[in-house]
């Protein structure tokens, strides 16, 4: 599930490089519509949504995320994440235990090394689908990580409705709902340390 969280995170959480991306009319647009949607999900008004996974009806989970600039928070099942920005806490509700890491450290999760997300690795283009707008990214050659991104956004509003993923032979669909841009509050990321208090807490920030 971690991981899954990851690359959902990724998909959005660029970081820039210097590479030059296809110039045409349709990959501008493209990349246009792209960043409206980042700014909609990660700017100073943060954002919401609830997030399925059914991987060939082999293992299904489903969650909700919040977002907020360098902040965020999710939940599903088993786990429970917060990060103020300064802190990254991640609780297992099943072995009672809470990880503390610092909010930048790649360690607080394994997989985070593992789905770097550069805008500039990828190819945009846009076009219109059935069920709404379809924005593919298709990386470059040699790059490394996620090879393909199909993001199907609702006509007008371009609100995520799913996200194709595919990395390496892997590939999954994670269908997006109630996304809400606006309005999020920032103790919503303040870890609520009295309701573990009964947990165990393993500090790793002195590692980092």
């Amino acid at each position: 599930m971690r991981k899954l969280i990851i690359l959902v995170t990724a998909i959005f959480l660029s970081v820039p490089s210097v590479l030059v991306a296809k110039d045409t009319p349709n990959s501008r647009q493209a990349r246009k519509i792209f960043e409206e949607v980042y700014q909609k999900t990660f700017g100073p008004q943060g954002c919401t949504l609830h997030y399925a996974v059914n991987i060939i009806s082999i293992y299904k989970t489903e969650g909700t995320i919040w977002y907020k600039g360098n902040k965020s928070k999710f939940v599903d099942e088993r786990f429970s994440a917060f990060n103020d920005g300064v802190n990254h806490y991640l609780v297992e509700r099943k072995k009672k235990t809470v990880h503390i890491h610092k909010a930048t450290s790649e360690k607080r999760d394994k997989y985070a090394t593992k789905f770097v997300f550069e805008k500039e690795n990828f190819d945009y283009q846009i076009e219109d689908n059935w069920q709404g707008l379809l924005l593919t990214l298709k990386a470059k050659p040699h790059t490394k990580g996620i090879k393909l991104i199909k993001v199907l956004l609702e006509k007008g509003t371009h609100t995520p409705l799913s996200l194709r993923i595919k990395l390496g032979i892997f590939s999954t669909t994670i269908k997006v709902s109630d996304y809400k841009s606006g309005n999020i509050a920032d103790a919503l990321f303040v870890f609520p340390k009295e309701k573990y208090k009964s947990y165990q807490y393993i500090d790793h920030r002195g590692e980092e």
